[in-house]
């Protein structure tokens, strides 16, 4: 136990620290709160101690409470390295993503994107045992690193062209104020449902995407969603997922400078949704099977 209590020690300095610094602006801090939420909602008794054991003790056992840790340290020295791990640069007009070929650093180094850094935080936490942890790894960190990255690697838009940087750079506005198509996908989208049908009250758009989860929409679609054989392979079909859907959606027919509005919100809130749901239904999945008690992707010891 002097481990897990060394590393949270270490992760409530550092979030005591970020929590003084903004954010930025991978899915917005709403979108990245609810992912987890859900999937909090959904763990498993193992899961659920893992997880509490894991969280500094300021965050209430509230997994969603850090969600956005990983955005508001990535510009720190420490971190700095760890901010290619929040999207994918894909080749422009593709719409495909291709591991070997797309997920590396500016530097060209392997495995640095979003799809590699939940495969190797997902390794990392695999050596978690019954509140004991390999010392080589900050599993504290790690916990909060995938679960961020699963709601970045669910945004259509960080899995992107790499020309416009993931629509960074295609500037335009929503409804009266100026954006970028990033943006719009990261946080317009959302703030805009929160306002118009939410009363912005967070807690009744997470109770509608739940009721959609467990008797509405996508009732029918989560066993397939939690459909993965290995959890090292998985992230790429869901980067795969996403770029498909900002070809299809996001990119589609705008054009730079023009005002979106509500016939873009009314037909992309959906996907929105559904991606910021499916993130949390995943991302639960991921820490049912990390944490399992009958766990068969666990790696052997260390020696």
């Amino acid at each position: 136990m002097a481990a897990v209590s060394l590393l949270r020690a270490a992760a409530l300095g550092l979030v005591v620290l970020a929590s003084a610094l903004p954010s930025a602006r991978p899915w917005s801090k709403e979108g990245h709160v609810l992912t987890c939420q859900i999937a909090q909602g959904l763990l498993e008794p193992d899961a659920a101690h893992a997880v509490r054991n894991l969280l500094p003790d300021d965050a209430g056992g509230d997994l969603s409470a850090l969600c956005v840790w990983p955005d508001q340290v990535r510009h720190w020295y420490r971190y700095m390295w760890t901010g290619p791990l929040h999207f994918i640069d894909t080749p422009d007009e593709a719409c495909s993503f291709d591991y070997s070929r797309d997920c590396h650093g500016p530097d060209g180094a392997k495995d640095m994107c979003v799809a590699g850094a939940i495969a190797n935080f997902t390794s990392q936490l695999l050596h978690y045992r019954h509140g004991s942890a390999d010392r080589r790894y900050n599993l504290t960190e790690a916990l909060l690193f995938l679960s961020h990255f699963m709601g970045d690697v669910h945004q259509p838009m960080h899995v992107g062209f790499t020309s416009d940087q993931g629509g960074n750079s295609i500037e335009l506005r929503w409804f009266r104020h100026k954006s970028n198509l990033h943006h719009v996908w990261d946080r317009e989208i959302i703030q805009t449902a929160l306002a118009d049908f939410y009363g912005k009250d967070m807690d009744a758009f997470r109770k509608q995407l739940e009721h959609n989860l467990t008797k509405g929409t996508w009732s029918d679609d989560v066993s397939a969603w939690t459909d993965c054989q290995d959890l090292s392979s998985c992230p790429t079909k869901y980067a795969t997922e996403s770029i498909g859907l900002a070809c299809k959606w996001a990119y589609s027919g705008v054009r730079e400078g023009e005002t979106l509005s509500d016939d873009y919100f009314d037909s992309r809130l959906p996907i929105v949704s559904r991606r910021i749901a499916q993130g949390g239904v995943r991302l639960a999945m991921f820490l049912n099977r990390i944490f399992g008690a009958h766990n068969r992707d666990v790696p052997p010891p260390s020696s």
